[in-house]
């Protein structure tokens, strides 16, 4: 399962920019509404079949840059010792997270073509983020919160409490003096 769905792009980069990236410079995905439906899995009958064809090559290239961005994340992982395809609960943050680097590292691996600065560009700077944060969570110091798997298999089953001795000066000792 890649730890972002297609869908997932549509709404953030958005389709407009998921089809200037992925399309080839001959054949353009010109209709944001076409990539945005073939993005989520939606009814393309009202466009042709030669447009439908060139939204399908754009969608084959994004799928192969999500397959990338899951491979990149993957070798992060198993260096932290997750255990592999990581399944995280739905709404987690350590599932908003993936999400949020496999959105970075699939939208550099779109712009690779891109003619900027790269110290400037914001695509750039969300994947050297991401591969940054990634470097911090393979070397133990950073957390994927509170589901994190690596975490509570570390952590022990211990239960600790403390006693103290009975309190001198608590509410009942001082009603003596009344």
């Amino acid at each position: 399962m890649p730890y972002i769905t297609t869908a997932e792009l549509a709404e953030r980069p958005g389709a407009r920019e998921i089809a200037q990236t992925a399309s080839l410079p001959h054949q353009m995905v010109r209709d944001d509404a076409l990539m945005d439906a073939t993005l989520r899995g939606l009814d393309r009958s009202t466009w042709t079949p030669e447009q439908v064809a060139v939204a399908d090559a754009a969608l084959a290239r994004v799928q192969d840059a999500v397959a990338e961005a899951g491979a990149v994340i993957d070798g992060y992982l198993v260096q932290r010792g997750y255990t592999l395809p990581l399944v995280l609960p739905a709404g987690s943050t350590g599932r908003s997270m993936v999400t949020v680097w496999a959105r970075s590292i699939t939208r550099y691996f779109l712009n690779k073509d891109r003619m900027t600065d790269e110290s400037k560009d914001p695509v750039a700077r969300d994947y050297r983020d991401a591969l940054k944060l990634l470097g911090l969570l393979a070397a133990g110091k950073f957390s994927l919160g509170a589901d994190d798997p690596a975490a509570t298999a570390n952590t022990s089953a211990t239960d600790v409490r403390f006693e103290s001795a009975p309190l001198v000066f608590g509410r009942a000792q001082m009603r003596t003096f009344r």
